[in-house]
């Protein structure tokens, strides 16, 4: 009886433990935050006379908020998501990648991955070291600009992702 008891006790533990590398922890974006960064990157590019769109992506790069200026250019929403996306699947700013796509040949294949945008103007939502979620601005004239905008955006919020 001890015997069965122990083995039972032993099966349970392992099978506890294998389960436990099965599942994931994460933390990404609410929807609600998500809105105010877009809300916060537009208001910026506008207070610069910039008519832009702004998307926001959880830590996966799926959609959770667009917000488009009223005379913000018809390209906008597409590509402000995509820039979103590309830096919310590569952890990275898309100023950055488009600088390696510009100077290293092997790089150049980004370009190709559907749904990437390699373009300026994506930028990782980071919570501590954590990736939660990107932003993604399209329509000031350069990217760069477009980057500003979104990093205002976070700035501004940066208390509420901690």
């Amino acid at each position: 009886m001890k015997t069965a008891l122990l083995s039972l006790a032993l099966a349970t533990s392992f099978t506890t433990s294998a389960l436990a590398q099965d599942l994931v922890q994460q933390t990404s974006l609410g929807t609600p935050l998500a809105v105010e960064l877009a809300q916060a990157a537009v208001a910026a590019c506008s207070a610069d006379g910039y008519n832009v769109a702004a998307a926001v992506t959880d830590r996966s790069g799926v959609l959770l908020a667009l917000v488009r200026a009223e005379n913000a250019g018809a390209h906008t929403a597409n590509a402000s998501t995509a820039k979103a996306f590309t830096s919310a699947s590569s952890r990275t700013p898309t100023s950055a990648m488009a600088e390696n796509v510009a100077k290293n040949a092997g790089a150049a294949g980004l370009v190709d991955i559907p749904g990437f945008l390699v373009l300026a103007g994506g930028v990782p939502v980071k919570a501590g070291s954590a990736t939660v979620g990107a932003i993604g601005v399209a329509g000031a004239p350069g990217g760069n600009l477009d980057e500003a905008c979104a990093n205002k955006a976070i700035e501004k919020l940066s208390s509420r992702l901690k």
